[in-house]
């Protein structure tokens, strides 16, 4: 049986799109490697951190602190699925980081993509980052924050959610379970480090995948 060249076509974009290759796993199933734990006073990533069954990594909770790769990246997609273990808490997807904790907080140089129960999407620009938009904190603010544009799109408790963040050049856009809550542009820095941010509340992620951008 013979088909039109045009269907042709499609069926071989369709199967082209079909074996993209996924993005690399940051967490490599066996250990940490590749990974580290900054918190003061200093904790071995082991005791903050747990690798469990299908690639879940377990926060315990026991410290303030950030993971964040060894590796820099620029311009990419960032995937990663969270789920609040017993009750809804408190962390961030980092980007960008750059730097040691900064001006007397836990925190480096950075952007956070809020995960925050009732707030996942809130972008912040922290300990110096920027962005052209205008905050929807006041001047000055401790905590400096652009509010997510849409209505909560979060999970209760128990069920797993998805942030994905693409970096491509100076814009950041936050996407979580599907819907586009945060675009940011001309922000500074542009490339660092990725992370999570840990508040001392229990939780678990998996699927955490970075894809290069052209």
């Amino acid at each position: 049986m013979r088909f039109p060249a045009t269907l042709l076509f499609a069926l071989s974009l369709f199967a082209t799109a079909g074996c993209a290759a996924p993005g690399a796993g940051l967490f490599n199933g066996r250990d940490f490697a590749g990974w580290e734990f900054v918190a003061v006073p200093a904790m071995d990533i082991k005791e903050a951190c747990a690798l469990k069954p299908g690639g879940v990594i377990a926060v315990a909770g026991k410290s303030v602190g950030f993971l964040a790769t060894t590796a820099t990246h620029a311009n990419y997609r960032l995937h990663a699925e969270w789920r609040w273990s017993d009750k809804p808490g408190n962390s961030g997807v980092l980007v960008h980081i750059t730097g040691a904790p900064a001006n007397g907080t836990a925190w480096p140089l950075c952007f956070q993509a809020q995960l925050k129960a009732t707030r996942a999407g809130d972008l912040l620009p922290m300990n110096g980052a920027t962005f052209a938009e205008k905050l929807s904190t006041a001047p000055g603010a401790k905590t400096p924050q652009l509010d997510r544009a849409a209505d909560s799109s979060e999970k209760p408790a128990g069920e797993w959610n998805t942030c994905d963040i693409t970096c491509r050049g100076d814009t950041i856009e936050v996407v979580v379970n599907g819907v586009r809550q945060n675009t940011v542009t001309h922000a500074a820095p542009a490339a660092g480090r990725v992370g999570f941010q840990l508040e001392g509340v229990p939780f678990e992620l998996r699927q955490v995948r970075l894809t290069p951008l052209d």
